[in-house]
């Protein structure tokens, strides 16, 4: 199934940061990711994560498999790897949203990066673009909604959701760094 994807429109842009002590030299995001267990994943937004994993596509590529809600919609999240490293990951995922009225999708973009300020003081950025599709402009459509109010909504909640997140993943990646410290 091919999805089309409106590139020069943007359902949500945000960007949280949050500042956490942690090793800057074992810090390895792309591997936090690949083994972030579905409880971890858990604490680092209560009652909105449900559920995370890692697995590959059909052409090797890596990917992170996450669940959770945002607002009212619940979203499933295959995020295929594009940049993979210590330091910055940038994942784009065709994800399926099941609103109060149905099931659409959406394209996710996540990165996450973690700069080092100084010594072991470094800056956690959480950012997600959510960019909609041609099935999400016909679904909004067909419930009245335009892009502009379905837009609103989404920076609301999505923005309301990273700001929890954000401080909470810091924290689990610079403990996970602490674990796997030379």
């Amino acid at each position: 199934m091919s999805v089309k994807v409106c590139d020069d429109l943007q359902l949500s842009h945000i960007v949280v940061t949050a500042d956490v002590e942690a090793p800057f030299e074992s810090v390895d995001i792309a591997q936090w990711l690949k083994t972030l267990p579905t409880h971890e994943y858990q604490r680092c937004a209560p009652g909105d994560h449900k559920a995370a994993g890692y697995t590959v596509d059909d052409d090797g590529t890596p990917m992170s498999l996450n669940v959770e809600m945002i607002g009212t919609a619940l979203i499933v999240q295959n995020y295929r790897y594009e940049v993979a490293q210590r330091h910055y990951c940038k994942m784009v995922s065709i994800s399926d949203v099941l609103t109060p009225a149905g099931w659409t999708t959406t394209q996710v973009t996540w990165e996450l990066r973690m700069e080092q300020i100084d010594g072991d003081h470094c800056r956690y950025i959480n950012t997600v673009t959510a960019r909609p599709t041609e099935d999400f402009l016909e679904f909004i459509a067909a419930q009245g909604q335009t892009l502009e109010e379905a837009a609103k909504a989404r920076t609301e909640a999505s923005g309301r959701h990273c700001r929890v997140e954000t401080p909470l993943y810091a924290q689990s990646i610079a403990r996970w760094a602490r674990q796997h410290s030379a």
